[in-house]
């Protein structure tokens, strides 16, 4: 059964890793969930690179965190932060485009 990111994930942010990276963190309400998002490769960098309009050599690490039931993308920033054009300084808005995801779960 398909479920929307929103019904599972607590978390779903994003945020600066530097001026030139963006750091994009989805956080599971359980464990089942996030193993089995792990587990089945549902989160990959060709997945993100989709939803964000990138070549998939642009997500340069896809990190799943136990611990804390999450994971973590790191890509590049298209526009530096602070540089004119720059809409988003702290890199806090680009985590919609994930709002468009949703897992296959038992």
């Amino acid at each position: 059964m398909k479920r929307p990111i929103l019904d599972v994930a607590r978390v779903v942010r994003s945020k600066n890793s530097g001026p030139f990276e963006l750091v994009l963190d989805i956080m599971f309400k359980d464990r089942a969930v996030f193993e089995t998002v792990r587990d089945t490769d549902q989160i990959t960098p060709r997945r993100i690179a989709d939803l964000y309009g990138l070549p998939e050599d642009q997500v340069k690490r896809v990190i799943f965190f136990p611990p804390s039931l999450a994971v973590k993308v790191v890509m590049p920033r298209q526009i530096v932060s602070g540089a004119p054009g720059d809409s988003d300084v702290y890199g806090a808005q680009q985590h919609a485009p994930l709002l468009n995801l949703d897992f296959e779960l038992p």
